[in-house]
């Protein structure tokens, strides 16, 4: 039987590492930034809901439904059933960051409407990244055990991968309903000029853990091919 340790004892494990300290920082960062921003009021005291609900009346999205969500920052739109769910700190909160993430989740019901390419795209491949999340390393592992079977690992690898498309995709699709949200919360005058800095620093805050998401994603497929890439050739 092959050795199968440097799997687990090699140098692309900083790969890894340095994904999951881009994650925890960035998740860190959204956190302490909404958290500080929640407790400065707005002007017009105006809901994260009452805000969503000018948004979407605004564009003429009458049938997107507002709807209460347990939990802190679960906040998001769903195209299925044309739901968009504000949580705890959202959706009764008059602060500048719960009128920023509703604004935001406003955009991705806008980007709905208009047929945004990247979240059509991103809707169609829900279940191929659920599916490659779940089971991509999963089919690795299993292909190094079995004797190294190269067909298995480059399937988990090609599983693994359709994951991270979507991570990659997600991208341009968070920093659009940002750019969308801002733009409503200055054209109605939700926010203020200078309230409007501040909530730009909270989406800022949250569109980075989508990309240290990619890119802890990025950096686990770099280290599937680079630790499987050079056996596969020899094969």
């Amino acid at each position: 039987m092959q050795n199968t340790g440097f799997y687990f004892y090699d140098w692309t494990y900083f790969l890894v590492i340095i994904g999951a300290v881009l994650t925890m920082i960035a998740s860190a960062r959204v956190k302490s930034t909404f958290n500080k921003f929640a407790k400065i009021r707005n002007r017009n005291q105006m809901t994260g809901a009452e805000a969503a609900e000018r948004i979407l009346r605004a564009k003429g999205l009458m049938d997107v439904q507002i709807i209460h969500i347990a939990g802190n920052l679960t906040d998001h739109y769903d195209p299925k059933n044309k739901t968009l769910a504000l949580s705890d700190v959202t959706y009764d909160k008059d602060s500048i960051a719960a009128v920023s993430v509703a604004a935001h989740e406003c955009g991705h019901a806008m980007q709905h409407e208009k047929k945004y390419v990247p979240l059509t795209l991103r809707s169609y491949l829900v279940p191929f990244a659920n599916f490659g999340s779940k089971l991509g390393i999963p089919i690795i592992i299993l292909g190094i055990i079995l004797s190294y079977n190269m067909l298995l690992i480059e399937i988990g690898i090609w599983v693994f991968a359709l994951a991270v498309l979507f991570q990659v995709v997600t991208l341009p699709v968070e920093f659009n309903a940002s750019v969308r949200g801002i733009e409503e919360l200055t054209g109605l005058g939700i926010l203020h000029e200078e309230e409007l800095k501040l909530g730009k620093k909270v989406l800022s805050a949250a569109a980075l853990t989508y990309v240290a998401a990619a890119a802890s994603s990025l950096m686990q497929l770099m280290r599937f091919v680079l630790l499987f890439g050079n056996r596969s050739r020899r094969n």
